[in-house]
């Protein structure tokens, strides 16, 4: 039996835990116009059961969970991923919001893999949105001391956002991106790219899709890219101080398999450009 096969098998015997299985149920009888999606439900719900009870405090009320649990995109046969937790908070200081995502692996082999992505994700959520509103709380008590008032403050609508953007989900590849932003200074805006080869249930590096000479491939790529769009953009870009990429160059896996590089501020062009990004043809090289 081949793995694909195996891992539908293993999928379908998994059991519901009570708990979950009660409260799926729940929102299914609550939702009777969405009652044909119940066994789709009942089948995410166990595959994720294991993310479910590491993360289980962060879960949100029923209404949320129900609404989360009924747009969850499927990414090949062996993943699904989906918000484990959302919240919104508003104060007289500031706004927060936060969506975290997690990852949800089929096949046994792969949950090793799953725990590791799951709780890097959560930790960096929790972590980036904790020290945000530490930064924004000193912001606003220096501001107050410099002879700034609450009313002006309060005009500034001070956010703090954490969330995520899916960049490719197909059979081979699952690819996204964890964001956070701070509405008043982007120094401190952070985001982690996750890139998994769902075949073979690896992270995926340039120079696995790009072969032993990425670097150069993409250089050149992105040389030419800067050409076109210096004409076409008139922006100015600085290929002669560019030192080119590394290992730990940030990228992601668009929809047509091709990666997509990005470069911080300043590395190519002024930071007003802010971070860049080029596509890198495979059918290219």
């Amino acid at each position: 039996m081949d793995r694909m096969t195996e891992a539908k098998r293993k999928y379908q015997s998994i059991p519901i835990p009570q708990e979950l299985s009660e409260r799926v149920k729940l929102e299914v009888e609550r939702a009777e116009k969405k009652r044909r999606f119940s066994l789709m439900i009942r089948r995410i719900v166990s595959a994720a059961a294991a993310v479910a009870v590491l993360f289980v405090t962060g879960l949100n009320t029923s209404e949320v969970f129900a609404g989360e649990m009924n747009d969850i995109p499927v990414i090949g046969t062996l993943a699904r991923i989906f918000t484990i937790r959302s919240y919104e908070t508003e104060t007289e200081e500031l706004k927060i919001s936060v969506d975290i995502p997690s990852v949800a692996m089929i096949a046994e082999d792969l949950q090793g893999l799953e725990k590791e992505i799951n709780e890097d994700i959560y930790t960096f959520c929790e972590q980036y949105a904790k020290e945000a509103e530490g930064r924004a709380k000193e912001y606003r008590q220096a501001f107050l001391d410099t002879g700034g008032t609450q009313e002006e403050w309060a005009e500034h609508e001070i956010s703090i956002k954490v969330w995520y953007e899916v960049k490719a989900q197909t059979a081979r590849y699952l690819s996204l991106t964890v964001k956070g932003a701070e509405s008043w200074t982007s120094a401190y805006s952070e985001e982690r790219y996750y890139n998994l080869d769902m075949e073979t249930g690896k992270w995926v590096t340039l120079r696995d899709i790009l072969g032993d000479d990425y670097a150069q491939i993409v250089r050149c790529s992105i040389l030419d890219q800067i050409e076109q769009k210096r004409i076409e953009d008139e922006v100015e870009y600085w290929p002669d101080k560019w030192k080119g990429i590394d290992d730990e160059t940030k990228f992601y896996i668009n929809q047509e398999h091709n990666p997509v590089v990005v470069l911080e501020k300043y590395e190519i062009a002024p930071g007003s450009e802010g971070q860049l990004t080029f596509e890198i043809r495979r059918e290219d090289q």
